[in-house]
């Protein structure tokens, strides 16, 4: 009915997808007044002002035991909310992210007519692009957050607008000194961060070699100290001698000269922070294999996917050993040495591509645009 507000339903499933939901909440509560906002989220999107009809915690797993025993859960959720696309009760869907629920979900309200907007879509350049068909399928618009998405979504008929990535709101980081201040480190201090990952499998399978890594520079001279960017419940055996933060990893981003970093949206914010690194990946040995005839990109680190080109170090698999990581990093942590220099400037270049911030609020645009 005309002049009706929008029905809106904001669907996020995860941690960060509670995060990214609460930034576009906002931003759609400023784009469109009188909206009703309804969601499946966590603490994030109901203090930003969206009605959290189903709370994340009651479905959201670690480990693959557990995320077995939440398929029943996701099942009744999604019988239950295509039950309402049907009656008429939204919209709009909006998902972030969690593709294996949200493809589904996107696909029962396209079904019934409401409009479906995916904000940080799947991967599928990384080694599904077959699914491409069925993405095209289930949404009417896409708001990636990677520059080189849009045209790959384009290339398989998905109308895909960059929109920013989501770090690129954060606040700015703290200076240098401000960091290594509350660190109690040296301002002339050659100092290396070491960003294990945040999930245990991540952790049991990185920390072995950068921690050695790491002791064999400081050992010999070649560093003068060693943070480890760590969780809250993470497990660093072997640590004496590192400096152990637990808080907000900017502080470990702004302090280091260079970093061992494992794979993920922890390499953007490393490149935004314009700090050199060494790259690793480590899986599980048959989920390697399985992969191997899947992966259709060149690179594994999202420095190198924006760049086009290798402006980052990857160390893959067995490559993963502490005097490989230990070679690669050691000139990083000189910043007149010409390899450090090198790096920075290709850092420099991903930083201008990614361009500014804005995600949630062109997000906010598009879903006006769907809502006509």
């Amino acid at each position: 009915m005309a002049g009706t507000p929008p029905r809106i339903f904001v669907s996020a499933g995860e941690p960060s997808g509670d995060q990214h939901g609460a930034a576009v909440v906002s931003a759609l509560a400023a784009q469109l007044p009188g909206a009703v906002i309804d969601g499946f989220g966590g603490p994030r999107m109901a203090a930003a002002g969206a009605q959290v009809r189903f709370p994340m915690e009651g479905y959201t797993a670690f480990g693959f035991v557990e995320i077995l025993g939440k398929i029943p859960a996701h099942l009744r959720l999604l019988r239950t909310l295509e039950a309402e696309f049907r009656q008429g009760r939204y919209d709009l869907l909006i998902v972030i992210d969690y593709p294996g629920f949200h493809i589904r979900l996107a696909e029962a309200a396209r079904r019934h007519g409401v409009k479906v907007l995916y904000y940080i879509a799947p991967q599928l350049w990384a080694w599904r692009p077959g699914r491409a068909r069925r993405l095209a399928k289930a949404t009417d618009r896409l708001a990636v957050v990677l520059p080189f998405e849009a045209e790959f979504f384009a290339g398989h008929g998905i109308a895909a607008e960059y929109v920013g990535h989501p770090l690129l709101d954060r606040p700015p980081l703290p200076t240098r000194a401000v960091s290594r201040s509350a660190l109690g480190l040296a301002g002339d201090a050659r100092v290396l961060g070491l960003f294990p990952g945040s999930r245990t499998q991540e952790i049991e399978r990185l920390w072995p070699p950068f921690r050695q890594a790491a002791r064999n520079l400081l050992e010999s001279g070649r560093c003068d100290a060693v943070v480890v960017a760590g969780t809250a419940a993470g497990s660093y055996p072997g640590s004496d001698g590192f400096l152990l933060h637990r808080g907000a990893p900017e502080t470990v981003f702004s302090a280091a000269d260079a970093a061992l970093a494992k794979s993920g949206t922890t390499t953007l914010e490393a490149a935004l922070a314009d700090l050199p690194m060494v790259v690793a990946y480590r899986v599980n040995p048959v989920t390697s294999w399985l992969a191997r005839g899947l992966i259709t990109v060149p690179w594994v680190s999202l420095v190198n996917l924006v760049a086009g080109r290798a402006v980052v170090d990857e160390l893959l698999q067995h490559e993963v050993k502490p005097d490989a990581l230990e070679k690669r990093v050691s000139p990083l942590l000189d910043r007149n040495d010409p390899v450090t220099r090198k790096q920075r400037e290709g850092l420099r270049e991903i930083r201008e591509r990614l361009g500014g911030g804005g995600a949630a609020r062109r997000v906010a645009r598009l879903a006006a645009e769907l809502l006509g």
